[in-house]
């Protein structure tokens, strides 16, 4: 890993841990979602670089989400290590399911595939009535390797920890992107046939992307899970996979930080587009995210680009 990447890491690791100090709790708490989400954008990006966008992602964050809360319902778990670790596991292996098969469409017919597939599972969730139906399921505050916080010490926790998984997570799929694989993707973005002649697949590499997006719902959707303390279908609805998509195109394909930057201030501005416009605060959402793309088409990661010109 070079040393500037993992400098760059550890000063990230320290600005984020600050917030457990100096934010109050919705502040933290607002952030921590935004994180947990920012993660399932990071997997779009990670597919936007090839040029596909998966409308779908909802399917592993609700999938992540209803893994731990049924795994910590019905058998009595409640380590927070564990449970991500078994959520991802779980979304890994329906990743691996469709990840071939979507690896075969672009352009509208693999979002519109992705975005039924989230459709499928909020239709099921929501006819099941012995897990909830409609209504969801509660989950239990986590605990940390036996230690079982409450109050303030729980939300930091739980922040720190969402930190932790951010960090990493951006700073390995920083890595794959500058990896041959990744450099590959955006290959792939301008010329899949070029590249086909070089002799890698296509086909291998979008569901590698795939697969790697649907990990990171899951993690994504466990952390959301156990901050709300209560996960329902609608993790899966198309309004919740669209967000993640505004979210990935306001970041752009270009900055991993980008995209988490992206994911708070989307959670700031829709909070308090809602506490002062609380009957037209889509609309607001919905002009800002405009100018946004109006001014920046490549999204928030094209100023790191921009100001690395300027110094080459």
């Amino acid at each position: 890993m070079p040393t500037k990447l993992l400098a760059s890491s550890l000063i990230a690791l320290a600005i984020l841990a600050a917030g457990a100090v100096v934010l109050p709790d919705w502040a933290m708490f607002l952030c921590a979602m935004a994180l947990a989400k920012g993660l399932v954008c990071l997997g779009i990006v990670g597919m936007m670089r090839g040029g596909v966008v998966s409308f779908g992602q909802g399917l592993y964050y609700c999938l992540g989400a209803y893994t731990a809360t049924l795994v910590a319902n019905q058998f009595g778990i409640s380590d927070i290590f564990l449970l991500t670790l078994l959520s991802a596991l779980v979304c890994l292996l329906v990743g691996m399911a469709f990840g071939p098969l979507l690896s075969n469409y672009r352009g509208i017919f693999f979002a519109m595939l992705s975005l039924a597939l989230s459709m499928v599972l909020y239709g099921s969730l929501s006819k099941m009535s012995f897990i909830g139906g409609t209504d969801g399921l509660n989950i239990a505050a986590p605990t940390f390797l036996g230690w079982a916080p409450e109050g303030r010490p729980l939300q930091t926790a739980l922040y720190l920890y969402v930190v932790v998984i951010v960090v990493i997570a951006g700073t390995l799929m920083r890595v794959y992107f500058d990896s041959e694989r990744g450099l590959l993707t955006l290959a792939t973005r301008d010329n899949e046939l070029r590249i086909e002649y070089l002799g890698a697949s296509v086909r291998n590499i979008m569901t590698y992307n795939y697969v790697f997006g649907a990990v990171l719902g899951g993690i994504g959707g466990t952390i959301a899970a156990l901050a709300l303390g209560h996960v329902d279908p609608e993790f899966a609805f198309w309004t919740t996979s669209g967000e993640f998509v505004f979210v990935a195109i306001l970041a752009g394909y270009l900055s991993v930080p980008a995209v988490f930057v992206a994911a708070i201030i989307l959670e700031l501005v829709r909070s308090f587009s809602n506490l002062y416009f609380p009957n037209t605060w889509q609309l607001a959402l919905g002009i800002f995210l405009l100018v946004v793309i109006i001014v920046l088409p490549n999204g928030l990661g094209s100023l790191v680009g921009r100001r690395k010109g300027r110094e080459a």
